[in-house]
C-alpha cells in the first residue's frame, strides 16, 4: 500500500524495535539514509537496529557504532531499496518478503512492502526523510542532517546530476543551515582518492573499450584489479561516472566482475537514453540516467548482451 509522509511518520512514531536494511554494496543515498534514520529514530526513544556492510571508507564518519545491537525486531523497514533482490543475501533470505515499510526514491520500486513511502520526483532517499520528518515537524540536529546531505549529495553528483531539482537544493540549503560542513563533505567524497583508488581506476581505464561508434564505452573490472589495488568494491563506486564522460558517449557501461561468477552492471546514460529501461530488458532497473542489473556468462558474452540492448535502446530514439 502506497502512504505519504505523516502515514509513513505515524507508523514510525508507534513502533518499537524497529530494524533498518537496505541494498547491498550501499552507496552514499543507502549508508546516509539509514543512519539518519537511525538517528531520528533514536531520538523518539526507539529501539533500532541497522543491517549494513562494506561501508566506504569515505563515508565511515558516518557510521554509528551503538546501530549493530542485536534483538528481535518487531518492525522491518528499508531504504533506498527498490527490489528485495538487491538485498544482502544474508538479509534477503530472512527478509525479503518481511519489510514492512520501504522509503524509497526509485520509480522501479517492485513494492515489495507491506507498505511503501515512494517519492520518485526525489533526488535520493535522504530527500523523501526529510520532507517526511519535516512534513511532521520534527527537528534534526547536525549528525542527521550531516546524513542526509551525504545521501543528496552523492546521488545528484554533487549536484550536477538532471535529477537536481529546486526542492533538493532548498533540501541542501536546509541542511547546510543545521550545521553540515559542505565544503568539507564534497572535497572528501568527490575530490580526493586515495593513492590505492587510483592505481584501480588506471588499471579501469586501461579496459576501456568503445562500441557503436563511440555512443558505447565500456570499462570491465576484474576481481583480480580489486586484488591489485588492494580496495573493496564498494570502495570502487565513483568509477561508474568515468564511462559517460567520454565525449559522445550516449550509454556509459561499467562491467564488475563478482566473486560469485556473476557481472555486476551499471549503466550510466545521457538524455535522451533512458538507462533504467535498458537495465529492466536485463532484469534490473535503477533511474532513467542512473540504472543496473546482474548477469552471468563470461565478461565478453556479457558485455556483448549489454551493448545489444544499448544498440537496441539507440536506433529506437
Amino acid at each position: 500500500m502506497n502512504i505519504n509522509y505523516i502515514e509513513a511518520w505515524n507508523m514510525l512514531n508507534s513502533m518499537d524495535n524497529i530494524l533498518l536494511i537496505t541494498h547491498s554494496n550501499p552507496d552514499g543515498d543507502a549508508v546516509g539514509s539509514i543512519f539518519a534514520l537511525y538517528g531520528i529514530l533514536k531520538k523518539l526513544g526507539k529501539n533500532v537496529r541497522c543491517e549494513i556492510k562494506d561501508i566506504p571508507a569515505v563515508m565511515q564518519m558516518l557510521v554509528r557504532e551503538d546501530a549493530f545491537c542485536d534483538f528481535r525486531e518487531d518492525f522491518v523497514v528499508s531504504v533506498d531499496l527498490a527490489d528485495p533482490q538487491l538485498m544482502m543475501n544474508d538479509i534477503k533470505a530472512r527478509y525479503s518478503d518481511k519489510v514492512d515499510l520501504s522509503i524509497d526514491h526509485h520509480e522501479t520500486n517492485v513494492t515489495y512492502a507491506k507498505n511503501t513511502l515512494l517519492k520518485a520526483d526525489a533526488a535520493a532517499a535522504c530527500e523523501v526523510i526529510f520532507n517526511m520528518v519535516s512534513e511532521a515537524g520534527f527537528e534534526i540536529d547536525t549528525e542527521i542532517a550531516r546524513c542526509l546531505y551525504v545521501g543528496l549529495a552523492t546521488d545528484t553528483g554533487c549536484f550536477r546530476y538532471a535529477n537536481t531539482t529546486a526542492s533538493t537544493l532548498r533540501v541542501a540549503a536546509s541542511l547546510i543551515e543545521k550545521g553540515v560542513e559542505s565544503a568539507k563533505i564534497n572535497t572528501d567524497i568527490f575530490e580526493t582518492k586515495s593513492r590505492a583508488y587510483v592505481m584501480f581506476e588506471t588499471m579501469a581505464m586501461n579496459s576501456l573499450r568503445t562500441y557503436l561508434d563511440g555512443k558505447c564505452a565500456v570499462l570491465l573490472i576484474t576481481k583480480d584489479m580489486y586484488t591489485k589495488a588492494n580496495i573493496t568494491e564498494s570502495e570502487s563506486q565513483g568509477i561508474n561516472a568515468l564511462p559517460r564522460q567520454i565525449e559522445g558517449v550516449l550509454a556509459g557501461v561499467t562491467v564488475k566482475e563478482r566473486t560469485n561468477g556473476t557481472y555486476k552492471i551499471s549503466i550510466r546514460s545521457r538524455e535522451p537514453l533512458n538507462a533504467s529501461e535498458i537495465c529492466a530488458l536485463m532484469g534490473g532497473g535503477g533511474h532513467r540516467l542512473a540504472a543496473g542489473c546482474e548477469l552471468s556468462g563470461t565478461a565478453q558474452s556479457v558485455i556483448n548482451t549489454v551493448v545489444k540492448f544499448v544498440k537496441q535502446a539507440i536506433e529506437e530514439l
